[in-house]
């Protein structure tokens, strides 16, 4: 028997493509995309795989993004005397486009419901070790048997907590090139002072090219671009790839974010920007060098502190209390009535070992992650697919060389300041008797320690590293390196982690999370749509703007506003503008839109998604949320939460006044 679910809010949802919200849709505008509408965005959409969406724009490959999703690239193709973050790049013909060195890109082609088959491989009376070793290993074999038979990108994703399991097929692309990125005054204008806020003015977008074999991708579709972009209270339509949402947490897992999970993250986010801060501090080269990772650093303590604020919230904290008590109370529960209890037994246990399981590990940067991952490849493939870290299963592998074998630099001062750091870390939270200290420090200071770890390293290239991959077991384990040998010291510890979290945690929460699923389910229908998972999904909403503080705020912004900011400010610190754009005032058409504010529920991942109107035109580019939305990932914020977008006509605009890029923009109109 049904009962009532919770109420959706207008324009709240991360809706899957396979079941998107039509009879919602049309009862808030009206109307309804049919199925060529949306396999026409589906089959434009783009998904970064190191982070972030993006879409195809023209029939020629061209892909459009955010520039800060396009930093790590800029960073990795950057020189000490070329800096294409600070100066920007243009290409301006086919010719000068650079090829990207480690990153690819995924247009999903297929999904299909994988759900009776993995549940099927998991009798209901198995206990959660041996039911999540068995759920994990029938994902493998239908990924592998999946990558074989198509050649595709194929995932299997878990939804609804357990309750449903989907296989996703991509086309993958790993020859991706710059075409063209504003400089970093630009894009992030304003710098981390007005990041999550509104109004804002940045031109946060970037350009690159899909090829293969060689030749410009011709993709099944592209998203032309409208400068004239949106019209308040219109439907519009936001297609990309959310990071990951904990909206279906039970009350103790929610509690427990609130509690530890959320200040922890907190806590270590901010000691590593104060030691990359200490870092750059160095000198002019070494504040180029750690930049991207000091701006991640500081988008992470901005978004991990509005989550922190968001779990203090009394509304949110009685919403999800009354939905759980709802979801408890219904008939149909009735089987998994002992479900939420085990859940919240599985996180105290996980509470009381929080900091070892955490902290018995290295932290530090590129180089020592590759090296990490070389010591477990080498054993993980040693072992039937089924049994092996996900990570290495068959149908993974091909994406793991392209980052590890990546040719981008790697600067080895600043790999040693972030692993001291990450040392120093585990030292300070675990003590000096823990034997994971004892083994990575071995008596010596985590400063010590690193330097001599980094100092002797050979591992910085990349011919190094796919040699002792392809040597096996053998190669790594008479190897001398020296980071490679601190990486094995740490392995047995790393290792046992994990499985201890995978048996008691990982395999409780799967077990009863599934339990849940089905009494939702039965409850309540399969109408809601599913937490976050960096999977595609359809967002729906308005450019609206709203009241805040006794004030109102307006939806858009415009190159005025740009000039007039600068001004206010003297043109000082993060507040100047970039010499083609202070030079470009007399061209521009001032009266153009810049930013915009629409209600569309996103999420880290979202960034670089299109915005899109009911005749399937770009109109927007996403790229931020403001401060009112940073609860987003424990419940849709509705109210004054925003997402901000790049305005369609300020991109245009863009390349047409400030960076005089014809060629790109007679590609963006064909």
């Amino acid at each position: 028997m049904k009962t009532s679910a919770p109420p959706i809010l207008p324009d709240e949802g991360m809706w899957t493509f396979e079941a998107p919200p039509l009879a919602r849709l049309r009862r808030e505008f009206g109307w309804a995309p049919d199925r060529p509408w949306l396999e026409r965005l589906r089959r434009a959409s783009v998904r970064f795989n190191d982070g972030g969406s993006g879409a195809f724009v023209s029939g020629q490959g061209l892909v459009l993004t955010n520039h800060h999703v396009a930093m790590g690239q800029l960073q990795k193709l950057s020189t000490a005397g070329r800096d294409c973050v600070k100066d920007g790049f243009f290409a301006r013909s086919r010719g000068q486009e650079r090829r990207c060195p480690d990153l690819e890109c995924n247009v999903l082609v297929s999904a299909t419901d994988m759900t009776r088959r993995v549940l099927r491989a998991v009798p209901p009376r198995l206990g959660p070790a041996e039911a999540n070793a068995r759920r994990k290993a029938e994902i493998s074999r239908i990924e592998k048997e999946s990558a074989e038979a198509t050649g595709l990108r194929s995932d299997v994703v878990e939804l609804y907590q357990g309750g449903q399991y989907w296989l996703y097929r991509y086309k993958k692309y790993t020859d991706l090139r710059l075409v063209m990125a504003p400089e970093a005054g630009a894009a992030f204008y304003g710098g981390d002072d007005d990041n999550f806020t509104y109004p804002r003015y940045a031109l946060d977008f970037a350009f690159f090219r899909a090829y293969e074999d060689g030749r410009p991708v011709r993709p099944k579709a592209f998203l032309p671009l409208e400068p004239s972009g949106p019209r308040p209270g219109e439907p519009l339509f936001v297609s990309g790839h959310p990071g990951g949402t904990d909206r279906l947490l039970t009350e103790a897992q929610l509690d427990f974010e609130r509690r530890v999970t959320v200040p922890a993250r907190l806590e270590r986010v901010r000691a590593m920007l104060g030691a990359v801060k200490s870092y750059q501090a160095r000198g002019a080269e070494q504040a180029r060098r750690g930049r991207d990772h000091r701006v991640n650093r500081e988008n992470a303590d901005k978004a991990l502190t509005g989550e922190a604020e968001g779990l203090s919230d009394p509304a949110l904290l009685a919403r999800k209390r009354a939905e759980e008590a709802a979801l408890r109370a219904a008939p149909a529960s009735r089987p998994a009535r002992s479900a939420w209890g085990r859940i919240a037994a599985a996180r105290g246990a996980y509470e009381r070992r929080f900091e070892r399981h955490t902290f018995r590990r290295l932290w530090g940067y590129r180089l020592t992650g590759f090296a990490d991952t070389i010591v477990r490849w080498v054993a993980e493939v040693q072992k039937p697919n089924e049994k092996r870290y996900e990570e290495f299963r068959d149908s993974a592998l091909d994406s793991l060389k392209h980052r590890l074998f990546s040719p981008a630099p790697v600067h080895l001062d600043l790999e040693e300041a972030m692993l001291a750091h990450g040392l120093a870390e585990s030292a300070r939270k675990l003590g000096a008797s823990d034997p994971f200290v004892r083994a990575v420090l071995r008596g010596r200071s985590p400063e010590r320690a690193a330097k001599e770890a980094l100092r002797g390293t050979r591992l910085a290239d990349p011919a190094v590293r796919r040699a002792l991959v392809e040597g096996g077991p053998r190669a790594v384990g008479s190897s001398s390196d020296p980071l490679l040998l601190l990486c094995r010291r740490a392995d047995p510890y790393y290792r046992a982690e994990r499985s201890w979290y995978e048996d008691r945690v990982e395999g409780t929460e799967r077990l009863e999370g599934r339990r849940i699923a089905e009494a939702r389910f039965k409850a309540w229908g399969k109408e809601a749509y599913p937490d976050a998972t960096f999977t595609l999904r359809l967002s729906h909403g308005r450019a609206e703007g709203y009241a805040w503080n006794k004030t109102l705020v307006p939806w858009k912004t415009t190159f005025n506003g740009l000039f007039d900011r600068a001004a206010s400010f003297d043109g000082q610190g993060a507040y100047a503008l970039p010499p083609r754009v202070h030079g470009a005032k007399g061209r521009l058409r001032l009266e153009t839109a810049l930013n915009f504010v629409s209600t569309h529920d996103i999420i880290g991942g979202n960034s670089g998604s299109p915005v899109v109107d009911r005749r399937g035109r770009y109109v927007g580019l996403i790229f931020d949320g403001n401060i009112q939305s940073l609860s987003a990932n424990y419940a849709y914020p509705g109210g004054a939460g925003r997402a901000v977008s790049v305005h369609a006509g300020a991109i245009r605009e863009a390349l047409r006044a400030v960076y005089r890029m014809p060629g790109l923009l007679r590609e963006l109109s064909a």
